[in-house]
């Protein structure tokens, strides 16, 4: 028999999670409560040294700046266009630190940036996009950017009759092109955060475009209510790695039946990243509420998959 997850490391991270497997398999849990929700940023994919939608964002905004000079002056264009890196990593950290002031006025050049877009337009951006640039320090394209055994995870979790859900505080719509290329995962299991649509007559069968309004921000709180709204079922698995993912690790818990909640530490300088800032509060509940910390330094044998030529 093969041996599974082969990217992991033995320990307790691997020993949980075969452990979990085994409990639900020996149980008899139904199919159609073996659940699991996973966040995106920086628990599947690379999120630093900033989350890859936000390179894309930030494009879209450059090119704005580009023709209005009078943008340049104003946030978010202005950090977009001077590369101003500090003023968006700072909105990043004032946000998981429970200030939203920052992520008010970055998603407002972010509504204004893509609206009147269809839908159909905005899926084909991001396509592009991610299947062509490249990441700015880890000379990798962002496709090889997902963490390999993370990908081993789902997969794994698949053949033992679970569905994965992706559960993100990114843009819906913006993962949706490649989830199921990368993590094997339909477009149906993306869950994330949205702008306000609208249907317009075209003459033939209509179009849906994007309003510069927000609707959801899949974030926090709001990810156990859109997991509810979405799929009717507490998972039985969550995985995160930010203070974000809180409500949803909190959420998968429960006495009667297994569960597992993975918290993802960004601990390895020499193959990813090493931070805490935006997981502090994640990180000391782990310790408290039954959570297995992943240590990508002692956990994973490898990060990334092989690039391909």
């Amino acid at each position: 028999m093969t041996e599974p997850l082969p990217s992991w490391r033995e320990g307790d991270g691997k020993a949980a999670i075969v452990g979990f497997v085994g409990r639900v398999t020996a149980e008899g849990v139904p199919v159609e409560d073996r659940i699991a929700v996973f966040d995106n940023d920086g628990t599947l994919w690379c999120e630093k040294p900033m989350p890859i939608q936000l390179d894309f964002i930030l494009r879209r905004l450059v090119v704005m700046a580009e023709h209005d000079e009078d943008l340049r002056t104003r946030q978010p264009w202005q950090a977009a266009y001077t590369q101003d890196y500090g003023w968006l990593n700072d909105v990043i950290r004032r946000h998981y630190s429970g200030d939203d002031s920052g992520v008010r006025e970055l998603a407002a050049g972010v509504l204004t940036g893509f609206a009147d877009v269809t839908v159909e337009e905005f899926e084909a951006g991001a396509d592009r996009f991610l299947r062509t640039a490249r990441h700015p320090t880890l000379d990798r394209d962002y496709l090889a950017c997902s963490y390999a055994p993370m990908v081993e995870l789902l997969d794994y979790l698949a053949v033992n009759g679970f569905r994965n859900y992706i559960v993100s505080g990114g843009g819906r719509d913006f993962m949706r092109p490649i989830s199921h290329d990368v993590y094997g995962i339909p477009r149906q299991r993306v869950i994330g955060s949205g702008v306000s649509l609208a249907w317009k007559h075209d003459g033939s069968s209509g179009v849906i475009v994007r309003r510069a309004e927000a609707d959801v921000l899949d974030d926090g709180p709001e990810k156990p209510v859109q997991i509810w709204n979405r799929i009717g079922r507490r998972p039985l698995l969550a995985a995160g790695n930010s203070n974000g993912d809180i409500p949803m690790l909190q959420f998968s818990e429960a006495p009667d039946r297994p569960s597992l909640r993975l918290l993802l530490r960004h601990d390895d300088a020499a193959r990813e990243f090493d931070y805490v800032a935006g997981a502090e509060e994640a990180l000391e509940l782990a310790g408290t509420q039954d959570w297995t910390v992943v240590s990508i330094e002692n956990d994973w044998a490898t990060v990334f998959p092989p690039q391909l030529e």
